[in-house]
This record gives C-alpha cells, structure tokens and sequence, in this order.
C-alpha cells in the first residue's frame, strides 16, 4: 500500500521566518511546537518530509554546509521529542541566477520524494506558509494547507491526524 505523508515548507513553517534570510545556524530558530506536530504525524503513520527554497545559496548568502548545519540541528531537537524528519529536499536556485527545474512553486521535490518513498499524493498534505506552497502542492497533486508564517504547527497537525481536514478544506 503507497504512504501518507505530510511535506512541509521549511521557512516560516519549521523555523521562524524574519522576512530576510536565514544564512546562519545562529538565526535558525525553531518555532513552538515542531517537536510534538512531527512526533505526532509520524505516529500517525506519515512520512514527514520538508521542501524547501533556499535560493541564498545561489545567491552566496550561505552555503550548502550552513543549510546542512540548520537541518543537523532540528534533526537534533527531534531527537529529543523521538522522532525524525525522513527527507530533506531543498532547491539552492534563485530566479534572479537562471532558470531550474526544482524551485517552488514547480512541483519538481515533491514528485522525486512521492517516487521515491511511494507515497500516495491523494492522502498526503503540504503545510507551507505562502502561495507558491500551495501551488507546488496542487501542481504534485498533494492537499495543500496554507497557514500563517511562524503559526503553532501542531493545531494543524491534529486536525490532520484526526481526519479533521479533507481536500476542499485544504
């Protein structure tokens, strides 16, 4: 049977967004309650996995070892609630640079980890917090949720994990 899973947008959505930014793992701060929203999904049987536009890197505001570094340290802090993150996909492009294939709002990421991890796209959510988000996920065939920046992850997630939201709420 093909899996579930939740994507989720990285800024904004796991660590604060400020707007400008995050080049260093000194500003990389996780919001409130990413621990117990992950922890939650994965035992609900979903896949949590997180896609991400970090066009800095092109753009040579931080390099590809500072958004390793940023990952290392929430991968850590879920350690700490028990639970992980399956995947890391993140496009380093910027639309200033040149063209790519793989930068949001193109569904690129999110059809490699449905492939990959053979996830059904119907019963799978994206959690972003803008509109590019959201038509990544509509573009992979994938409910999108669209959430205020720096909003508490967890509501959202229960409503997930108890079938509270379906695909016209979305």
């Amino acid at each position: 049977m093909k899996k579930k899973a939740v994507f989720l947008d990285r800024d904004g959505v796991i660590n604060r967004e400020t707007g400008k930014y995050t080049t260093c793992l000194g500003d990389f701060y996780i919001n409130q309650g990413v621990g117990e929203a992950v922890k939650l999904l994965t035992d609900n049987g979903f896949l949590v996995i997180v896609i991400s536009n970090q066009g800095g890197i092109a753009r040579n505001l931080y390099s590809f070892n500072d958004v390793e570094a940023m990952h290392s340290k929430l991968m850590d802090y879920l350690k700490k609630h028990g639970t992980a993150i399956d995947e890391f996909y993140f496009c380093p492009h910027h639309e200033s640079i040149g063209m790519c294939l793989c930068r949001k709002p193109k569904p690129l990421l999110i059809e490699k980890a449905i492939a990959r991890f053979d996830i059904d796209a119907g019963r799978s959510f994206f959690i972003g917090d803008t509109q590019r988000d959201m038509e990544a996920a509509e573009a992979a065939g994938v409910n999108g949720i669209l959430i205020e920046a720096n909003a508490e992850l967890l509501p959202v997630c229960r409503r997930i994990t108890s079938n509270h939201i379906t695909s016209n709420e979305s």
